[in-house]
């Protein structure tokens, strides 16, 4: 997966765990986007980093996860209100969620079907459109 990801913000992962989509609930901070909404690993590009050692970083921070390159199947680039995210997705066994480990973001985590998460109000509404297009295109 090279590609030039250009100045970007950010990058998230839809990571499933066999048929089952990882979430984490969003802290209820007033100062973050999203409080208490459902979100997907990843988060914010620090300095030069790419989008891939973003969403790989992020995901090792924030669920104990220590994905590969290899292990990204799909890409999506993302521009909304003039910032650039990136969008991965990865597929991995169900077994994984026994190495899953919460880090010092989210108040929890839990397994979903897709369309679960395309139907729950405390989706993030662009994720879940994220979500639509992986599913009819990955």
């Amino acid at each position: 997966m090279t590609q030039n990801d250009g100045e970007f913000h950010g990058a998230k992962l839809l990571l499933f765990l066999g048929a089952q989509l990882l979430v984490i609930r969003r802290d209820r901070k007033p100062h973050i986007p999203w409080p208490g909404y459902l979100d997907f690993p990843g988060g914010g590009r620090e300095g030069a980093e790419t989008a891939v050692s973003c969403v790989l970083r992020e995901t090792r921070e924030e669920v104990g996860l220590n994905l590969r390159p290899a292990d990204l199947t799909w890409r999506h680039e993302l521009l909304q209100h003039d910032r650039r995210s990136w969008f991965f997705a990865a597929n991995i066994e169900e077994s994984g969620q026994a190495d899953i480990r919460l880090g010092d973001e989210g108040s929890g985590w839990r397994l979903m079907a897709p369309n679960a998460y395309l139907e729950r109000a405390d989706a993030i509404p662009h994720f879940r459109d994220v979500l639509r297009l992986y599913l009819r295109e990955g």
